[in-house]
């Protein structure tokens, strides 16, 4: 899938409901693997660009693929805030994937 360069958004950027963000990053940390109701693994990884950084929930298959230093170029993410009382930290999470 090609993605014009003017469409990418910078982690800077980035606001809790923004869906459809094309985003590219470099894997700082991959967090421990959790496990949903439904089976799904996820993975969360802290990545940053030029602007920032920002932690991105990887789901299933792809999540085991990643590794730190690597340079990623995500299509069709979507943000969510996370709410404190489910282990997280009450930020604002970039998601792929479910």
């Amino acid at each position: 899938m090609n993605v014009p360069n003017d469409s990418y958004v910078s982690i800077k950027d980035i606001k809790t409901g923004q869906k459809n963000l094309n985003v590219i990053f470099i894997v700082l940390e991959i967090g421990r693997v959790t496990k949903t109701k439904d089976g799904h693994e996820v993975r969360s990884c802290k990545v940053a660009d030029k602007t920032g950084s920002i932690t991105v929930s990887v789901w299933d298959e792809i999540g085991s693929l990643i590794q730190p230093g690597d340079i990623i170029r995500l299509t069709r993410g979507y943000v969510v805030m996370t709410s404190r009382s489910r282990a997280a930290d009450g930020r604002v999470r970039l998601r792929c994937g479910p």
